[in-house]
């Protein structure tokens, strides 16, 4: 009897502890009888994409500027002729639609767009887009863009017919750094 009685009794105790083990393991989550709760990972920063870069233009200054990440290029902008007041430069937000090197030229009356044209200059010297074409805008019905010229002492004037005109070097400095759909922001 006494040991049956220990045995019930040693039965019991560690039944009883069994039991409280379970209890509190239920209670407060501990890991006895599953995986321990890991707390989760803290969020990590996503990288933000960098703004495009978008050209600048202002009219005024007879400056146009490639900014990339607020940073304005070259800092002195490159200096431009602009649309003249019968043909002005339109203002507003663009994107690029058209890049060509060593473009071609419609010889065409800007008096009169509709009459026949006056055939196609090629490419070269006396071309009058210069080294590269970058198509922004529709204004005075026909395309409007920035391009090349040889004829640099036109630069700093209002005298195109609504295109932006650049020293050669300084297109072909640029025309790398741009593509289809980049923003082209014209100001006064």
């Amino acid at each position: 009897m006494g040991l049956g009685q220990s045995r019930g009794g040693w039965r019991g105790w560690s039944g009883l502890l069994l039991v409280s083990l379970v209890s509190v393991s239920i209670m407060t989550g501990c890991g006895l009888f599953g995986s321990p709760r890991v707390a989760p990972p803290a969020p990590m920063p996503q990288p933000t994409a960098a703004p495009e870069a978008y050209l600048l233009l202002r009219l005024k200054e007879r400056r146009l500027y490639l900014v990339e990440n607020a940073v304005k290029r070259p800092t002195e902008g490159y200096r431009v002729a602009i649309g003249q007041p019968k043909w002005p430069t339109p203002t507003g937000r663009f994107q690029i639609n058209e890049l060509v090197e060593n473009p071609d030229f419609l010889a065409f009356d800007f008096n009169d767009p509709k009459k026949p044209d006056r055939g196609r200059i090629p490419p070269g010297p006396n071309n009058p887009l210069g080294l590269r074409w970058i198509g922004f805008a529709h204004a005075h019905g026909w395309q409007v863009g920035i391009h090349g010229t040889a004829k640099t002492q036109v630069l700093g004037q209002a005298v195109s017919h609504g295109c932006v005109r650049m020293a050669n070097p300084d297109i072909v400095d640029l025309f790398p750094h741009v593509k289809l759909g980049t923003t082209v922001v014209v100001e006064e």
